[in-house]
């Protein structure tokens, strides 16, 4: 058990793709609250409760804290954040991600 491993890609694993901050308009307001949040803060006692095992693959804190917060913040199902995840640039730099995905939250 333990925190949950963060797993990123880096722009050392992909020189041809554009970082989602060469991209986004950084006075986005989910810019701004991604650069308000102090994430490393939220890692401990989220990892403190963390569990992972069989069917519960290990996703990042800011991952599921990203989205707890867009979730809650647009009142939106499940499976409409999922939607709105992968094709919202915003919704994934507010989550962590570095490079814009095209595939589901994983």
């Amino acid at each position: 058990m333990g925190r949950p491993r963060e797993r990123r890609e880096t722009g050392e694993q992909d020189l041809f793709r554009a970082r989602l901050d060469q991209i986004l308009n950084m006075n986005h307001e989910l810019v701004r609250l991604a650069r308000t949040i102090d994430w490393p803060v939220l890692e401990a006692p989220f990892g403190a409760v963390y569990s992972d095992g069989p069917g519960m693959p290990p996703l990042p804190t800011r991952l599921m804290a990203g989205l707890a917060i867009l979730k809650h913040t647009f009142n939106l199902s499940d499976e409409a954040l999922c939607a709105r995840w992968i094709e919202n640039p915003y919704f994934q730099y507010l989550c962590g991600e570095e490079f814009f995905r095209h595939d589901g939250v994983s």
